[in-house]
C-alpha cells in the first residue's frame, strides 16, 4: 500500500473517532512528521507515515528526536499492520480490529 493511501487511513479513522489528523507542513524545517494527531481529550501525537518498506532519513531522525526531547510523543507507523498497531497503542482497539478485518492483516 502507498504512503499516501495509508494516509488517507489515517485520516479517515481519526475524523471517525472524533479527532483530527492535520497535515504538518513546516517551511524551513524539512523532516517533520507527516500529521499531528489530535485524538479527544488528549495531546497531540506526531505520526510519521512509511510504507512497509519504507525508511526514515537522517533528517526525519534528527525531527524525531528533537520532537522527543521536547516531551512529545512521535509515531513512526510502517504500512497498514502498523496503522492498526497505533490505533491499538492509543487505545482506540475498535479501529484496529475494524483494520485488521478490512484488511485482512
Amino acid at each position: 500500500m502507498k504512503e499516501s493511501e495509508i494516509e488517507k487511513v489515517l485520516v479517515r479513522e481519526v475524523k471517525r473517532i472524533g479527532g483530527a489528523a492535520y497535515k504538518w507542513v513546516s517551511p524551513g524545517n524539512n523532516g517533520v512528521p507527516d500529521r499531528i494527531v489530535i485524538f479527544p481529550g488528549r495531546r497531540p501525537v506526531f505520526v510519521e507515515l512509511k510504507t512497509c518498506k519504507g525508511r526514515m532519513t537522517v533528517l526525519q531522525e534528527a525531527q524525531i528526536e528533537k520532537l522527543e526531547k521536547l516531551g512529545q510523543e512521535v509515531a513512526v507507523v510502517y504500512g497498514i499492520d502498523g496503522l492498526s498497531q497505533f490505533f491499538q497503542d492509543q487505545g482506540y482497539e475498535e479501529t484496529s480490529k475494524a483494520l485488521d478485518c478490512k484488511y485482512r492483516l
